[in-house]
Protein backbone atom coordinates (compact mmCIF):
# COMPACT_ATOMS: atom_id res chain seq x y z
CA UNK A 1 0.00 0.00 0.00
CA UNK A 2 1.24 3.62 -1.20
CA UNK A 3 0.87 6.73 0.95
CA UNK A 4 -1.47 8.77 -1.25
CA UNK A 5 -0.19 11.54 -3.63
CA UNK A 6 -1.49 15.04 -2.83
CA UNK A 7 -3.69 16.45 -5.52
CA UNK A 8 -1.18 18.96 -8.29
CA UNK A 9 -1.95 22.40 -7.34
CA UNK A 10 -5.08 23.38 -9.69
CA UNK A 11 -4.03 25.65 -12.69
CA UNK A 12 -5.95 28.44 -13.75
CA UNK A 13 -7.27 29.09 -17.64
CA UNK A 14 -5.83 32.72 -17.25
CA UNK A 15 -4.25 35.10 -15.12
CA UNK A 16 -5.66 39.04 -15.81
CA UNK A 17 -3.49 42.28 -13.94
CA UNK A 18 -5.18 44.91 -13.82
CA UNK A 19 -3.21 48.28 -14.43
CA UNK A 20 -4.80 50.73 -16.52
CA UNK A 21 -5.40 53.09 -13.79
CA UNK A 22 -3.57 56.98 -13.75
CA UNK A 23 -3.02 56.97 -9.96
CA UNK A 24 -2.98 60.74 -9.59
CA UNK A 25 -2.21 60.62 -6.09
CA UNK A 26 1.31 59.77 -7.09
CA UNK A 27 1.37 63.16 -8.57
CA UNK A 28 4.09 61.77 -10.62
CA UNK A 29 5.15 61.33 -14.68
CA UNK A 30 6.18 57.93 -14.25
CA UNK A 31 2.34 55.25 -13.99
CA UNK A 32 1.49 54.10 -10.48
CA UNK A 33 2.25 50.46 -11.53
CA UNK A 34 6.23 51.10 -12.47
CA UNK A 35 7.10 52.94 -9.26
CA UNK A 36 10.10 50.20 -8.08
CA UNK A 37 10.40 48.78 -4.80
CA UNK A 38 13.21 45.88 -4.20
CA UNK A 39 13.86 45.48 -8.12
CA UNK A 40 11.11 45.62 -9.28
CA UNK A 41 7.98 47.45 -10.46
CA UNK A 42 4.43 47.45 -8.33
CA UNK A 43 3.22 45.87 -11.88
CA UNK A 44 6.63 43.91 -11.84
CA UNK A 45 5.76 41.82 -8.62
CA UNK A 46 2.53 41.68 -10.05
CA UNK A 47 3.46 39.69 -13.44
CA UNK A 48 5.84 36.94 -11.33
CA UNK A 49 3.09 36.06 -9.33
CA UNK A 50 1.02 35.96 -12.14
CA UNK A 51 3.53 33.64 -14.28
CA UNK A 52 4.43 32.02 -10.87
CA UNK A 53 1.13 29.89 -10.93
CA UNK A 54 1.39 28.83 -14.38
CA UNK A 55 -1.61 29.41 -15.95
CA UNK A 56 -2.68 28.90 -19.61
CA UNK A 57 -2.55 32.71 -20.31
CA UNK A 58 -1.71 35.90 -18.31
CA UNK A 59 -3.20 39.07 -20.08
CA UNK A 60 -2.60 42.93 -18.73
CA UNK A 61 -5.35 45.73 -19.36
CA UNK A 62 -3.60 49.17 -19.98
CA UNK A 63 -4.76 52.49 -20.66
CA UNK A 64 -3.03 55.30 -18.97
CA UNK A 65 0.61 55.60 -20.82
CA UNK A 66 -0.20 52.34 -22.40
CA UNK A 67 3.13 51.84 -24.07
CA UNK A 68 5.26 52.55 -20.90
CA UNK A 69 3.05 49.44 -18.87
CA UNK A 70 2.53 46.94 -21.83
CA UNK A 71 6.70 47.26 -22.35
CA UNK A 72 7.00 46.82 -18.81
CA UNK A 73 4.33 43.84 -18.35
CA UNK A 74 6.29 42.21 -21.69
CA UNK A 75 9.49 42.23 -19.96
CA UNK A 76 8.58 40.19 -17.20
CA UNK A 77 6.43 37.59 -19.43
CA UNK A 78 6.87 38.31 -23.30
CA UNK A 79 3.81 35.97 -23.98
CA UNK A 80 1.14 37.99 -22.04
CA UNK A 81 -1.72 39.43 -24.15
CA UNK A 82 -2.35 42.87 -23.59
CA UNK A 83 -5.79 44.59 -23.74
CA UNK A 84 -6.59 48.03 -23.76
CA UNK A 85 -9.60 49.37 -21.46
CA UNK A 86 -11.66 51.78 -23.39
CA UNK A 87 -13.68 54.60 -22.37
CA UNK A 88 -15.68 53.34 -19.88
CA UNK A 89 -14.45 53.38 -16.52
CA UNK A 90 -14.38 50.79 -13.71
CA UNK A 91 -12.26 47.55 -12.91
CA UNK A 92 -15.48 45.36 -14.04
CA UNK A 93 -14.90 47.31 -17.77
CA UNK A 94 -11.13 45.88 -17.46
CA UNK A 95 -11.76 42.48 -16.30
CA UNK A 96 -14.63 42.41 -19.51
CA UNK A 97 -12.66 43.70 -21.86
CA UNK A 98 -9.98 41.12 -20.81
CA UNK A 99 -12.50 38.05 -20.98
CA UNK A 100 -13.59 39.21 -24.84
CA UNK A 101 -9.60 39.38 -25.42
CA UNK A 102 -8.94 35.50 -23.77
CA UNK A 103 -12.06 34.34 -25.65
CA UNK A 104 -11.28 35.31 -28.95
CA UNK A 105 -7.69 33.90 -28.30
CA UNK A 106 -9.19 30.67 -26.89
CA UNK A 107 -11.09 30.68 -30.47
CA UNK A 108 -8.63 31.08 -32.30
CA UNK A 109 -6.65 28.60 -30.83
CA UNK A 110 -9.78 25.76 -30.17
CA UNK A 111 -10.15 26.49 -33.98
CA UNK A 112 -6.58 25.21 -34.46
CA UNK A 113 -5.87 22.22 -31.44
CA UNK A 114 -9.06 21.58 -30.40
CA UNK A 115 -12.26 19.64 -31.48
CA UNK A 116 -14.38 20.67 -34.57
CA UNK A 117 -17.41 22.54 -34.60
CA UNK A 118 -20.35 19.98 -34.43
CA UNK A 119 -17.84 16.91 -33.46
CA UNK A 120 -19.77 14.41 -31.29
CA UNK A 121 -22.43 16.92 -30.78
CA UNK A 122 -20.24 19.75 -29.68
CA UNK A 123 -21.09 23.61 -30.89
CA UNK A 124 -18.47 26.18 -31.27
CA UNK A 125 -15.64 27.09 -27.96
CA UNK A 126 -17.52 30.27 -26.42
CA UNK A 127 -13.79 30.94 -25.17
CA UNK A 128 -11.90 30.45 -22.15
CA UNK A 129 -12.75 27.49 -19.66
CA UNK A 130 -11.77 26.67 -15.98
CA UNK A 131 -11.11 29.44 -13.08
CA UNK A 132 -10.12 32.89 -14.34
CA UNK A 133 -7.65 34.86 -11.35
CA UNK A 134 -8.23 38.81 -11.24
CA UNK A 135 -5.67 40.58 -9.31
CA UNK A 136 -4.35 44.47 -9.57
CA UNK A 137 -1.02 45.46 -10.37
CA UNK A 138 -0.46 47.72 -7.59
CA UNK A 139 -0.26 45.05 -4.72
CA UNK A 140 3.48 44.43 -4.68
CA UNK A 141 3.65 41.54 -1.45
CA UNK A 142 1.17 39.42 -3.23
CA UNK A 143 3.13 36.25 -3.93
CA UNK A 144 2.25 33.03 -5.98
CA UNK A 145 1.66 30.94 -2.43
CA UNK A 146 -0.66 33.10 -1.55
CA UNK A 147 -2.85 33.19 -5.02
CA UNK A 148 -2.29 29.26 -5.11
CA UNK A 149 -3.96 29.11 -1.74
CA UNK A 150 -6.64 31.09 -3.24
CA UNK A 151 -7.17 28.73 -6.15
CA UNK A 152 -7.26 25.68 -4.27
CA UNK A 153 -10.08 27.60 -1.72
CA UNK A 154 -12.15 28.01 -4.44
CA UNK A 155 -12.06 24.86 -6.18
CA UNK A 156 -12.00 22.62 -2.73
CA UNK A 157 -15.85 25.03 -2.31
CA UNK A 158 -16.67 24.65 -5.67
CA UNK A 159 -17.40 28.38 -5.68
CA UNK A 160 -18.26 30.42 -8.39
CA UNK A 161 -16.59 33.31 -7.13
CA UNK A 162 -13.79 33.32 -4.28
CA UNK A 163 -12.43 36.90 -3.11
CA UNK A 164 -9.28 37.34 -0.93
CA UNK A 165 -10.18 39.65 2.03
CA UNK A 166 -8.44 40.73 4.99
CA UNK A 167 -9.19 42.97 8.57
CA UNK A 168 -7.91 46.51 9.01
CA UNK A 169 -8.11 48.55 11.55
CA UNK A 170 -9.11 51.62 9.42
CA UNK A 171 -10.97 50.49 6.01
CA UNK A 172 -11.53 54.02 4.62
CA UNK A 173 -11.14 53.97 0.90
CA UNK A 174 -11.90 49.91 0.42
CA UNK A 175 -14.36 48.12 -0.19
CA UNK A 176 -16.60 45.90 2.65
CA UNK A 177 -17.05 42.48 2.95
CA UNK A 178 -21.15 41.92 3.22
CA UNK A 179 -21.52 38.42 5.12
CA UNK A 180 -25.01 36.52 5.74
CA UNK A 181 -25.54 35.15 9.35
CA UNK A 182 -24.27 32.22 8.58
CA UNK A 183 -20.89 33.60 7.56
CA UNK A 184 -21.18 33.33 3.68
CA UNK A 185 -20.25 36.49 1.38
CA UNK A 186 -23.71 38.20 0.04
CA UNK A 187 -21.31 41.29 -1.45
CA UNK A 188 -19.28 43.91 -1.54
CA UNK A 189 -19.40 47.23 -1.29
CA UNK A 190 -17.23 49.80 -2.31
CA UNK A 191 -16.94 52.64 0.70
CA UNK A 192 -18.57 55.52 -1.19
CA UNK A 193 -22.21 53.59 -1.78
CA UNK A 194 -21.92 51.95 1.85
CA UNK A 195 -24.32 52.80 4.50
CA UNK A 196 -22.98 53.44 8.09
CA UNK A 197 -22.99 49.81 9.51
CA UNK A 198 -21.68 48.71 6.26
CA UNK A 199 -18.66 51.56 6.33
CA UNK A 200 -18.06 49.85 10.47
CA UNK A 201 -17.17 46.70 8.92
CA UNK A 202 -13.75 45.70 9.29
CA UNK A 203 -13.16 42.85 6.75
CA UNK A 204 -11.68 44.41 3.13
CA UNK A 205 -11.75 43.34 -0.21
CA UNK A 206 -8.10 42.96 -1.22
CA UNK A 207 -9.46 42.93 -5.31
CA UNK A 208 -8.41 39.58 -5.86
CA UNK A 209 -10.46 37.22 -6.67
CA UNK A 210 -10.64 33.45 -8.31
CA UNK A 211 -13.99 33.20 -11.25
CA UNK A 212 -15.81 30.68 -12.71
CA UNK A 213 -14.99 31.71 -16.82
CA UNK A 214 -18.82 31.08 -17.41
CA UNK A 215 -19.90 33.03 -14.93
CA UNK A 216 -17.83 36.03 -15.14
CA UNK A 217 -18.50 35.88 -18.55
CA UNK A 218 -22.54 36.13 -17.84
CA UNK A 219 -22.30 38.68 -15.01
CA UNK A 220 -20.44 40.82 -16.86
CA UNK A 221 -22.93 41.49 -19.40
CA UNK A 222 -25.61 42.63 -16.41
CA UNK A 223 -23.02 44.83 -14.65
CA UNK A 224 -24.02 48.30 -15.18
CA UNK A 225 -22.88 51.75 -14.46
CA UNK A 226 -26.06 52.55 -11.89
CA UNK A 227 -23.58 54.01 -8.46
CA UNK A 228 -22.32 57.21 -6.88
CA UNK A 229 -18.70 56.69 -8.96
CA UNK A 230 -20.47 55.91 -12.52
CA UNK A 231 -18.06 52.92 -12.96
CA UNK A 232 -18.78 49.25 -13.94
CA UNK A 233 -17.92 47.66 -10.73
CA UNK A 234 -16.29 44.17 -10.45
CA UNK A 235 -17.51 43.89 -6.82
CA UNK A 236 -21.08 43.64 -8.59
CA UNK A 237 -20.61 40.41 -10.40
CA UNK A 238 -20.64 38.72 -6.52
CA UNK A 239 -24.09 39.49 -6.02
CA UNK A 240 -25.15 38.42 -9.77
CA UNK A 241 -23.86 35.30 -8.98
CA UNK A 242 -25.19 34.58 -6.19
CA UNK A 243 -28.40 35.65 -7.16
CA UNK A 244 -27.84 33.11 -9.98
CA UNK A 245 -27.61 30.27 -7.60
CA UNK A 246 -23.64 30.12 -7.30
CA UNK A 247 -21.37 30.20 -4.23
CA UNK A 248 -19.27 32.76 -2.98
CA UNK A 249 -16.18 32.15 -1.24
CA UNK A 250 -13.80 33.76 0.77
CA UNK A 251 -9.86 33.52 1.86
CA UNK A 252 -9.12 35.59 4.76
CA UNK A 253 -5.38 36.30 5.40
CA UNK A 254 -4.00 37.48 8.37
CA UNK A 255 -1.46 39.16 6.93
CA UNK A 256 -2.97 43.04 5.78
CA UNK A 257 -0.11 44.18 4.37
CA UNK A 258 0.53 40.76 1.62
CA UNK A 259 -2.40 42.89 0.60
CA UNK A 260 -1.70 46.11 0.53
CA UNK A 261 -1.83 48.32 -2.70
CA UNK A 262 -0.06 52.15 -2.59
CA UNK A 263 -1.64 54.82 -4.03
CA UNK A 264 0.95 57.68 -2.98
CA UNK A 265 4.42 57.73 -2.21
CA UNK A 266 4.20 57.34 1.39
CA UNK A 267 2.33 54.61 0.94
CA UNK A 268 4.68 52.79 -1.04
CA UNK A 269 7.80 53.91 1.16
CA UNK A 270 5.95 52.36 3.91
CA UNK A 271 5.45 48.71 1.56
CA UNK A 272 9.12 49.06 0.15
CA UNK A 273 10.97 48.88 3.61
CA UNK A 274 8.69 46.29 4.32
CA UNK A 275 9.10 43.68 1.51
CA UNK A 276 13.08 44.78 2.48
CA UNK A 277 12.59 43.41 6.02
CA UNK A 278 10.91 40.55 4.63
CA UNK A 279 13.96 39.70 2.11
CA UNK A 280 16.88 40.40 4.92
CA UNK A 281 14.76 38.15 7.44
CA UNK A 282 14.41 35.63 4.49
CA UNK A 283 18.43 35.66 4.18
CA UNK A 284 19.12 36.09 7.80
CA UNK A 285 17.70 32.95 8.54
CA UNK A 286 19.17 31.00 6.02
CA UNK A 287 22.69 32.30 7.20
CA UNK A 288 23.63 35.47 6.19
CA UNK A 289 24.81 38.46 9.00
CA UNK A 290 23.26 41.44 8.86
CA UNK A 291 24.90 43.66 11.03
CA UNK A 292 22.38 46.48 10.39
CA UNK A 293 19.06 45.91 8.70
CA UNK A 294 17.78 49.65 9.23
CA UNK A 295 20.48 50.80 6.41
CA UNK A 296 20.65 47.44 4.47
CA UNK A 297 18.82 46.99 1.05
CA UNK A 298 18.25 43.57 -0.69
CA UNK A 299 16.48 43.52 -4.14
CA UNK A 300 14.31 40.57 -4.74
CA UNK A 301 16.09 38.66 -7.22
CA UNK A 302 19.92 39.20 -5.25
CA UNK A 303 21.40 36.01 -4.34
CA UNK A 304 23.45 35.21 -1.18
CA UNK A 305 25.76 32.65 -0.01
CA UNK A 306 26.05 31.04 3.10
CA UNK A 307 28.12 32.96 5.79
CA UNK A 308 27.71 36.40 4.04
CA UNK A 309 27.84 39.24 5.62
CA UNK A 310 26.39 42.57 4.86
CA UNK A 311 27.77 45.60 6.64
CA UNK A 312 26.02 49.29 6.78
CA UNK A 313 24.99 51.05 4.09
CA UNK A 314 24.81 47.64 2.19
CA UNK A 315 22.57 48.20 -1.04
CA UNK A 316 22.60 44.88 -3.31
CA UNK A 317 20.36 45.23 -6.63
CA UNK A 318 18.93 43.96 -9.44
CA UNK A 319 20.75 40.27 -10.13
CA UNK A 320 23.40 40.16 -8.03
CA UNK A 321 25.26 37.14 -6.90
CA UNK A 322 27.72 36.99 -3.54
CA UNK A 323 29.65 33.88 -3.13
CA UNK A 324 29.72 32.00 0.30
CA UNK A 325 32.05 34.20 3.38
CA UNK A 326 32.22 37.38 1.56
CA UNK A 327 31.95 40.72 3.26
CA UNK A 328 30.05 43.49 1.57
CA UNK A 329 30.13 47.02 3.01
CA UNK A 330 30.06 49.19 4.83
CA UNK A 331 28.45 51.87 2.23
CA UNK A 332 28.34 49.52 -0.92
CA UNK A 333 26.25 49.70 -3.81
CA UNK A 334 26.71 46.74 -6.41
CA UNK A 335 23.93 45.91 -8.97
CA UNK A 336 23.82 43.07 -11.48
CA UNK A 337 27.16 42.12 -9.76
CA UNK A 338 28.93 38.57 -9.37
CA UNK A 339 30.77 38.43 -6.22
CA UNK A 340 32.86 34.81 -6.06
CA UNK A 341 33.67 33.03 -2.55
CA UNK A 342 35.21 34.74 0.65
CA UNK A 343 35.93 38.39 -1.22
CA UNK A 344 35.45 41.41 0.41
CA UNK A 345 34.16 44.79 -1.46
CA UNK A 346 34.41 47.68 1.08
CA UNK A 347 32.92 51.45 0.12
CA UNK A 348 32.33 50.77 -3.67
CA UNK A 349 30.13 51.31 -6.24
CA UNK A 350 29.83 48.61 -8.74
CA UNK A 351 27.82 47.41 -11.72
CA UNK A 352 27.74 44.49 -14.14
CA UNK A 353 31.05 43.52 -12.93
CA UNK A 354 32.83 40.07 -11.96
CA UNK A 355 34.59 39.55 -8.67
CA UNK A 356 37.09 36.36 -8.28
CA UNK A 357 37.26 33.97 -4.78
CA UNK A 358 38.84 35.40 -2.36
CA UNK A 359 39.56 38.92 -4.40
CA UNK A 360 39.59 42.43 -2.45
CA UNK A 361 37.48 45.56 -3.73
CA UNK A 362 37.90 49.42 -2.49
CA UNK A 363 37.58 51.25 -0.35
CA UNK A 364 36.02 54.05 -2.48
CA UNK A 365 36.43 51.90 -6.08
CA UNK A 366 34.52 52.30 -8.87
CA UNK A 367 33.30 49.59 -10.88
CA UNK A 368 32.23 50.14 -14.28
CA UNK A 369 30.43 47.34 -16.89
CA UNK A 370 32.59 45.17 -17.94
CA UNK A 371 35.38 44.39 -15.33
CA UNK A 372 36.30 41.21 -14.38
CA UNK A 373 38.80 40.63 -11.53
CA UNK A 374 40.36 37.30 -10.92
CA UNK A 375 40.81 35.30 -8.39
CA UNK A 376 43.22 37.20 -4.96
CA UNK A 377 43.04 39.99 -7.17
CA UNK A 378 43.03 43.55 -5.97
CA UNK A 379 41.52 46.49 -6.84
CA UNK A 380 42.25 49.18 -3.94
CA UNK A 381 41.90 52.90 -3.35
CA UNK A 382 39.87 55.31 -5.82
CA UNK A 383 40.63 53.19 -8.24
CA UNK A 384 38.03 53.37 -11.21
CA UNK A 385 37.92 50.32 -14.15
CA UNK A 386 35.79 49.47 -16.47
CA UNK A 387 35.64 46.87 -19.44
CA UNK A 388 38.78 45.25 -18.07
CA UNK A 389 39.74 41.79 -17.12
CA UNK A 390 42.41 41.81 -14.34
CA UNK A 391 44.25 38.49 -14.03
CA UNK A 392 44.47 36.25 -10.66
CA UNK A 393 46.72 37.76 -8.07
CA UNK A 394 46.88 40.78 -10.14
CA UNK A 395 46.97 44.41 -8.42
CA UNK A 396 45.74 47.84 -9.01
CA UNK A 397 46.32 49.12 -5.88
CA UNK A 398 45.46 52.91 -5.82
CA UNK A 399 44.73 56.34 -7.20
CA UNK A 400 44.32 54.78 -11.17
CA UNK A 401 41.97 54.49 -14.39
CA UNK A 402 41.91 50.49 -16.33
CA UNK A 403 39.51 51.28 -18.94
CA UNK A 404 39.66 48.54 -21.93
CA UNK A 405 42.75 46.63 -20.43
CA UNK A 406 43.57 43.20 -20.50
CA UNK A 407 45.92 42.26 -17.20
CA UNK A 408 47.68 38.99 -16.82
CA UNK A 409 48.23 37.04 -13.58
CA UNK A 410 50.18 38.20 -10.62
CA UNK A 411 51.17 41.64 -12.05
CA UNK A 412 51.24 45.24 -10.18
CA UNK A 413 50.29 48.24 -11.48
CA UNK A 414 51.83 51.16 -9.80
CA UNK A 415 49.74 53.97 -8.47
CA UNK A 416 48.27 57.09 -10.50
CA UNK A 417 48.63 54.74 -13.39
CA UNK A 418 45.90 55.67 -16.52
CA UNK A 419 45.36 53.30 -19.61
CA UNK A 420 44.54 56.53 -21.84
CA UNK A 421 42.27 54.33 -24.23
CA UNK A 422 40.27 57.20 -26.11
CA UNK A 423 41.64 59.18 -28.81
CA UNK A 424 38.50 61.34 -29.64
CA UNK A 425 37.14 59.14 -31.57
CA UNK A 426 37.55 55.54 -31.41
CA UNK A 427 38.58 53.19 -28.22
CA UNK A 428 41.82 50.84 -27.98
CA UNK A 429 42.93 48.39 -26.26
CA UNK A 430 46.00 48.42 -23.60
CA UNK A 431 47.56 45.48 -22.86
CA UNK A 432 49.86 43.84 -19.91
CA UNK A 433 51.15 40.61 -19.52
CA UNK A 434 51.42 38.74 -16.16
CA UNK A 435 54.23 38.82 -13.63
CA UNK A 436 54.80 42.38 -14.74
CA UNK A 437 55.58 45.71 -12.59
CA UNK A 438 54.66 49.22 -13.78
CA UNK A 439 56.11 52.03 -11.92
CA UNK A 440 53.81 55.18 -10.42
CA UNK A 441 52.30 57.55 -12.60
CA UNK A 442 52.27 55.88 -15.86
CA UNK A 443 49.82 56.56 -18.62
CA UNK A 444 49.97 53.74 -20.85
CA UNK A 445 48.61 55.57 -24.64
CA UNK A 446 46.36 52.60 -25.79
CA UNK A 447 46.80 50.67 -28.36
CA UNK A 448 50.26 49.61 -26.40
CA UNK A 449 51.44 46.13 -25.23
CA UNK A 450 53.68 45.38 -22.39
CA UNK A 451 54.90 42.54 -22.38
CA UNK A 452 55.04 39.30 -19.58
CA UNK A 453 57.53 40.21 -16.60
CA UNK A 454 58.50 43.35 -18.09
CA UNK A 455 59.16 46.80 -16.18
CA UNK A 456 58.30 50.09 -16.89
CA UNK A 457 59.79 53.15 -14.79
CA UNK A 458 58.02 56.11 -12.66
CA UNK A 459 56.53 58.76 -14.44
CA UNK A 460 56.72 57.04 -18.08
CA UNK A 461 54.17 57.87 -21.14
CA UNK A 462 54.29 54.27 -22.55
CA UNK A 463 53.31 54.95 -26.30
CA UNK A 464 55.27 51.83 -27.91
CA UNK A 465 54.93 48.55 -27.04
CA UNK A 466 57.59 46.86 -24.26
CA UNK A 467 58.53 43.47 -24.96
CA UNK A 468 58.66 41.10 -22.44
CA UNK A 469 61.46 41.22 -19.81
CA UNK A 470 62.75 44.57 -20.67
CA UNK A 471 62.42 47.91 -18.99
CA UNK A 472 60.42 50.76 -20.61
CA UNK A 473 61.44 54.20 -19.99
CA UNK A 474 60.02 57.61 -20.91
CA UNK A 475 61.32 61.26 -19.96
CA UNK A 476 64.01 63.90 -20.35
CA UNK A 477 66.84 64.56 -17.53
CA UNK A 478 65.42 66.92 -15.25
CA UNK A 479 66.55 70.23 -15.52
CA UNK A 480 67.03 72.55 -12.31
CA UNK A 481 66.57 76.76 -13.18
CA UNK A 482 68.30 78.36 -10.33
CA UNK A 483 66.64 81.44 -9.00
CA UNK A 484 63.69 81.13 -11.14
CA UNK A 485 61.50 81.87 -8.19
CA UNK A 486 63.46 85.07 -7.13
CA UNK A 487 63.66 86.73 -10.82
CA UNK A 488 59.82 85.55 -11.76
CA UNK A 489 57.75 85.19 -8.56
CA UNK A 490 59.03 88.32 -6.33
CA UNK A 491 57.46 89.19 -2.90
CA UNK A 492 55.63 86.09 -2.90
CA UNK A 493 56.01 83.67 0.38
CA UNK A 494 57.90 81.16 -1.88
CA UNK A 495 60.24 83.80 -2.87
CA UNK A 496 60.85 84.56 0.50
CA UNK A 497 61.35 81.25 2.04
CA UNK A 498 63.64 80.52 -0.57
CA UNK A 499 65.93 83.73 0.32
CA UNK A 500 65.67 82.55 3.90
CA UNK A 501 67.46 79.32 3.06
CA UNK A 502 70.15 80.38 1.20
CA UNK A 503 70.77 83.05 3.94
CA UNK A 504 71.07 79.83 6.03
CA UNK A 505 73.79 77.94 3.10
CA UNK A 506 75.70 80.91 3.23
CA UNK A 507 76.08 80.91 6.94
CA UNK A 508 76.68 76.96 7.59
CA UNK A 509 76.54 74.56 4.85
CA UNK A 510 74.13 71.87 5.44
CA UNK A 511 75.90 68.20 6.10
CA UNK A 512 77.29 66.29 3.14
CA UNK A 513 75.24 62.90 2.84
CA UNK A 514 77.06 59.81 3.24
CA UNK A 515 77.59 59.19 -0.41
CA UNK A 516 78.76 62.87 -1.15
CA UNK A 517 81.12 62.65 1.69
CA UNK A 518 82.58 59.20 0.20
CA UNK A 519 82.75 60.92 -3.27
CA UNK A 520 84.72 64.21 -1.86
CA UNK A 521 86.96 61.91 0.05
CA UNK A 522 87.71 59.65 -3.03
CA UNK A 523 88.34 62.86 -4.97
CA UNK A 524 90.69 64.06 -2.51
CA UNK A 525 92.87 60.94 -2.00
CA UNK A 526 93.16 60.79 -6.17
CA UNK A 527 96.25 62.33 -7.41
CA UNK A 528 95.31 65.26 -10.27
CA UNK A 529 96.32 64.09 -13.56
CA UNK A 530 99.33 65.85 -15.51
CA UNK A 531 98.59 68.49 -17.52
CA UNK A 532 99.25 67.11 -21.57
CA UNK A 533 101.83 68.47 -23.19
CA UNK A 534 100.03 71.50 -25.98
CA UNK A 535 101.17 70.73 -29.89
CA UNK A 536 102.70 73.05 -31.78
CA UNK A 537 100.24 74.40 -34.41
CA UNK A 538 100.90 74.36 -38.21
CA UNK A 539 101.61 76.93 -40.15
CA UNK A 540 98.35 78.75 -41.21
CA UNK A 541 96.23 76.87 -38.34
CA UNK A 542 94.81 78.74 -35.81
CA UNK A 543 95.58 78.12 -32.22
CA UNK A 544 92.93 78.19 -29.07
CA UNK A 545 94.08 79.88 -25.46
CA UNK A 546 95.36 76.46 -24.58
CA UNK A 547 97.96 76.13 -27.29
CA UNK A 548 95.33 73.04 -28.63
CA UNK A 549 94.23 72.85 -32.26
CA UNK A 550 90.75 73.21 -33.98
CA UNK A 551 91.18 70.69 -36.72
CA UNK A 552 88.29 68.07 -36.49
CA UNK A 553 90.07 66.04 -38.28
CA UNK A 554 88.84 62.16 -37.37
CA UNK A 555 92.20 61.02 -37.75
CA UNK A 556 93.42 63.03 -35.09
CA UNK A 557 93.19 61.31 -31.81
CA UNK A 558 94.19 64.01 -29.89
CA UNK A 559 91.70 66.58 -31.40
CA UNK A 560 89.11 67.98 -29.27
CA UNK A 561 85.54 67.49 -30.31
CA UNK A 562 83.25 70.61 -30.66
Amino acid sequence: MTDAVPDAPPVPAAVIVLAAGAGTRMKSATPKVLHPLAGRSMLGHAMVAARDLSPQRIAVVVRHERDLVAAAALEVVPTALVVDQDEVPGTGRAVQCAVEALDVRAQAEAAVHGVPIGHEGRGPVEGLEGSVVVLAGDIPLLDAATLSELLAAHHSGGNAVTVLTTEVDDATGYGRIVRDEQGGVLSIVEHKDATPEQRAIREINSSVYVFDAGILRGALRQVTQDNSQGEVYLTDVLQIAREGGGRIGALRVADPLLVEGANDRAQLATLRAELNRRILTRWMLGGVTVIDPATTWVDVDVDLGHDVTLLPGTQLHGATTIGAGSTIGPDTTLTDMEIGAGATVVRTHGSLSVIGDGASVGPFAYLRPGTVLGEKGKIGTFVETKNSTIGTGSKVPHLSYVGDATIGEHTNIGAASITVNYDGVSKHRTVIGSHARTGADNMFVAPVTVGDGAYTAAGSVIRRDVPAGALGVSGAPQRNVDGWVARRRPGTAAAEAAARAHETDDETPPPLGAQAQAQLAEASATPPAPRPTPVPASPGVPTVPDGSSTTTSSTNEGSSPR
